[in-house]
């Protein structure tokens, strides 16, 4: 049998590497919309979490300048669609609790709690969509959602808010799949000025049973001054 012409070689070949490419275009396509269908997954089946939590804060770059890192760890929990809360224990405690009604932040070292109407407090910052939307809709009515390609394990989503003059530039959802459902491990955002925050969730529990409403129950302790907003 006579040899092909390599005329004919060139183009099975380039035909073969526009299907490889075609291929790999598609499977990129399909992962990256997976990511976004996880978010979803996440947010309509996982009622109830809690978590324990270490949170680092990066400071601007300044010319001249070293960044800034600031670690803190502790705990966090919410029951959808309207109660949360992140126990912080070091570098200093502080409460932060969303009751259904209200947003207290309870200072313990110096002895101040300040409240106000969670309808107000919570807007759409990450927090709120993470523990409160109940699915992508919600979250898209303020921010565009994009699939990101697959990193350190986990399928991400990143939101842009539709109003660019807002405190936050963006954020990023980090999450995986498990046996007990879609867990949040990674949850990083940047503000308006530059400030990268990052929250990695370990022990994530999905649906716990033991986490009842009572657990969102805040009453200042006596003795503590109140500021209300």
């Amino acid at each position: 049998m006579s040899a092909l012409p390599a005329c004919v070689k060139k183009q099975r070949s380039r035909a073969t590497m526009a299907a490889f490419f075609a291929l790999f275009v598609l499977f990129c396509i399909g992962a990256q919309a997976d990511a976004l269908q996880t978010l979803n997954v996440f947010l309509k089946t996982t009622q109830s979490a809690q978590a324990s939590f270490t949170q680092t804060v990066t400071s601007a770059t300044k010319e001249g300048q070293v960044s800034k890192r600031k670690v803190s760890k502790g705990t966090f929990a919410f029951i959808r669609p309207h109660q949360f809360r992140f126990d912080y224990t070091s570098p200093y405690a502080q409460l932060i609790l969303a009751d259904g009604q209200t947003l207290w932040v309870y200072d313990k070292d110096i002895a101040q709690v300040s409240s106000k109407p969670q309808s107000q407090a919570l807007g759409n910052t990450p927090a709120a969509m993470m523990a409160l939307a109940s699915d992508v809709g919600m979250i898209q009515k303020d921010f565009y959602l994009e699939s990101l390609p697959p990193s350190e394990g986990l399928e991400w989503v990143k939101g842009t808010p539709k109003k660019p003059d807002g405190p936050l530039l963006f954020v990023r959802f980090g999450l995986k799949q498990t046996e007990q459902g879609v867990s949040l491990l990674r949850l990083e955002m940047r503000d308006a000025f530059y400030q990268d925050s990052a929250l990695t969730f370990t022990d994530f529990q999905v649906n716990p049973k033991a986490l009842l409403p009572d657990h969102f129950a805040f009453k200042p302790p006596a003795g503590v001054e109140v500021i209300r907003q």
